[in-house]
C-alpha cells in the first residue's frame, strides 16, 4: 500500500499514543477502532474519517480540530476560530446570553478584519441555533445572585424600578 498525504498526522498520532503511554491496543481498546486500523493511520496508509479522529482525541485528552488540520479535514484558521468558539462556549463563568453576546462581538471583529464567519459560527455547544441577530436579552431571566448592582447607571428598560420609572429616562434633563 503506498503512503497517503496525510501530512504528519500519523507520526503525531504515534507522539501522543506514546505521550498517553498507551499501547496502540490500549488506544484500540479506548476507541472502539481496531488495533490494524490504528496501525495503518500510524503508518499513513489510511486516511481516517472525522469520527475516526474525534474518538482518537477523545481517547488520548487532545483537540480534534488539532487531528483535523493534520489530516487536512479542517483549515489552520478554521481550527483557530473553532477553538476560540469552543473556550467562550465552556467558560462556566458566564451565562448564556454572555457567551451569545461575546460570540456576536467576536464575529463582527472577524468580519471588520475580512474573515468571514466558519459554517459553525451559529452553532451553539449543545448543538442548537447559536446567537441570532433579531434576539433580544430573556426578559424572564434570573438575575445573577453574585452579581453587585451597577453604580454607574440609572433604571434600564425592562428593570423593575418602580412605579415613576420612565422607559427613557434622560439623566441630563
Amino acid at each position: 500500500m503506498a503512503s497517503l498525504n496525510v501530512g504528519n498526522l500519523g507520526e503525531y498520532l504515534r507522539e501522543q499514543r506514546r505521550a498517553a503511554q498507551l499501547s496502540l491496543r490500549q488506544l484500540a481498546d479506548a476507541t472502539g477502532v481496531s488495533n490494524p486500523y490504528l496501525s495503518q493511520i500510524e503508518r499513513g496508509l489510511r486516511k481516517p474519517s472525522a469520527d475516526v479522529l474525534q474518538q482518537v482525541a477523545k481517547a488520548l485528552r487532545i483537540s480534534a480540530e488539532t487531528l483535523y488540520v493534520r489530516a487536512g479535514i479542517l483549515d489552520e484558521r478554521e481550527r483557530e476560530e473553532l477553538e476560540t468558539r469552543a473556550v467562550i462556549l465552556a467558560d462556566p463563568s458566564i451565562n448564556e446570553r454572555q457567551k451569545n453576546v461575546l460570540l456576536q462581538i467576536y464575529d463582527s471583529f472577524r468580519r471588520e478584519n475580512g474573515f468571514v464567519p466558519g459554517p459553525d459560527a451559529d452553532a451553539n455547544a449543545d448543538g442548537g441555533a447559536g446567537p441570532r441577530k433579531d434576539a433580544e436579552p430573556r426578559k424572564d431571566a434570573e438575575p445573577r445572585k453574585d452579581a453587585e448592582p451597577r453604580k454607574d447607571a440609572g433604571p434600564r428598560k425592562g428593570d423593575d424600578a418602580g412605579a415613576d420609572a420612565t422607559e427613557d429616562q434622560d439623566p441630563h434633563s
